[in-house]
């Protein structure tokens, strides 16, 4: 429901939801009938209460990281339109989320100030590049892919110590988790 570029899948937040007992329920099922797939949601207003589903009581911000907000924010099912539930207000839940977000930017390595102005520079450039040369903006950006192949199997392989780079370190600095940290790496790694 909500994400950013920079974390992609690592950190996709989302309205978590609380039972009346303060439990988090598990997905909410929904057999389609005869086949092998059984259609599952984690979406805040099928908690609803109807069709077996358990009946939230709560909000509170949560992330695929594992993050979940420690703020509650009731939830009053006579006040959610049922035909579109998902225009129900949830900017309590958005905003400690956004606030998890800015706690994992701020454990982040940051990347030099002169490097993040180029970059802005080297983006607005190819957009407009785009509008008048198409085939230019493409040129450069495989010219762009081979510069950072080249970049992330150098920087990969300096991470490289005896015992192998401290998972736990990296992924705190690239703000993702460990093990993403590991495919990332290894990726890089097995482009040269």
């Amino acid at each position: 429901m909500w994400d950013t570029e920079e974390f992609g899948r690592e950190h996709e937040g989302r309205p978590g939801v609380l039972l009346a007992d303060g439990t988090e329920p598990g997905p909410v099922y929904f057999d389609a009938g005869s086949g092998p797939t059984v259609h599952r949601s984690v979406d805040w207003w099928v908690y609803d209460g109807t069709l077996g589903a358990p009946l939230a009581a709560e909000l509170r911000g949560a992330c695929s990281c594992g993050w979940c907000g420690s703020t509650r924010y009731p939830l009053d099912w006579e006040t959610v339109d049922r035909r579109r539930p998902y225009l129900a207000d949830t900017s309590g839940p958005e905003g400690d989320w956004d606030s998890h977000i800015a706690e994992v930017r701020a454990r982040t390595v940051p990347v030099p100030a002169d490097l993040t102005a180029l970059l802005d520079q080297v983006e607005t450039r190819l957009t407009a590049l785009v509008a008048d040369e198409p085939l230019a903006a493409l040129r450069a950006v495989a010219a762009l892919e081979r510069l950072t192949e080249r970049v992330a199997t150098d920087a990969a392989f300096s991470l490289d110590t005896v015992d192998g780079p401290q998972w736990d370190t990296v992924a705190q600095a690239l703000g993702i988790s460990e093990q993403a940290a590991r495919s990332r790496l290894t990726r890089y790694a097995l482009r040269c």
